[in-house]
């Protein structure tokens, strides 16, 4: 695993525990904090021994969102262009970003938000794009962007409504106000919440474990499968997880799980 400057990572048993580690900013993202968290998105999802993934913060905090620091720099560079210029810069930093949070939802091995203190803003792109989420009791969530006189533009408005509901969403988006973990997890948001952080995380790379201990080939086609009936059509979708279960079927992963069952042992999965 290479070296990274804004993050902590950790493998142990298939599970990559990855902690944002800019805690004297609250976690908020600069530029190479969100070109990091896409490359060890990348880097996990092409590590075969990898099979589950739980995002969380190092301190206080999950992530206050996208660092003031860095819209201040983006805005500093935009002002010298033209406006033909302006937009076309523009347009290429948000599509970049945009694809550092994709990244998460690209990974073909499940990911675990889970979260502490505030998850702000970006946080809430960043936590939309995971699997699913877990918290602690205080943690506070709100999507900020519309306070900073923009629109969120990193994955929220697209997959929040996906989570809570279209309507829920466009209140907490549109308001940009403040709700707690107990809200979060009535509007399902949040799978879980708990009562401070080492349970959480006790939790969380509990979860992690059992994913693990899962068929990757199957784990990997489930969520892969998930993420296109989102997109199409019911019909299309039967037939594309029917195309995607023929090798599954037809591979050693069924047989091991029957194995196992008929002999009574966890079963032994190859990477």
């Amino acid at each position: 695993m290479k070296h990274f400057t804004s993050l902590v990572v950790a493998i142990e048993d298939g599970v990559a525990r990855v902690e944002f580690n800019r805690s004297e900013r609250a976690n908020a993202f600069n530029r190479t904090a969100w070109a990091e968290l896409g490359a060890v998105m990348q880097t996990l999802d092409a590590r075969p021994s990898v099979r589950a993934v739980a995002l969380s913060g190092r301190g206080r905090h999950f992530t206050a969102g996208i660092d003031v620091e860095f819209l201040q720099a983006i805005q500093a560079a935009l002002a010298p262009l033209d406006p033909a210029q302006r937009s076309a810069h523009c347009l290429e930093v948000i599509l970049w970003l945009q694809a550092q949070v994709t990244a998460i939802e690209a990974c073909r091995k499940p990911v675990i938000a889970a979260i502490h203190g505030a998850c702000l803003g970006g946080g809430i792109d960043i936590s939309s794009a995971c699997d699913f989420r877990y918290a602690v009791a205080d943690a506070r969530f709100a999507v900020k962007e519309i306070d900073r006189a923009i629109s969120a533009d990193l994955g929220t408005l697209q997959r929040l409504p996906r989570i809570v509901g279209e309507g829920v969403a466009r209140e907490l988006i549109l308001t940009g106000r403040e709700f707690g973990a107990a809200e979060a997890e009535r509007r399902g948001f949040l799978n879980a919440v708990f009562p401070d952080v080492e349970a959480l995380m006790a939790a969380a790379l509990a979860t992690a474990q059992v994913l693990a201990s899962k068929s990757p080939l199957a784990v990997r086609g489930t969520k892969a499968a998930l993420n296109f009936s989102r997109e199409h059509t019911l019909a299309d979708a039967l037939h594309e997880v029917a195309e995607r279960n023929i090798p599954l079927l037809c591979g050693p992963g069924v047989a091991e799980a029957l194995a196992a069952q008929r002999e009574g042992r966890p079963p032994r999965y190859a990477d």
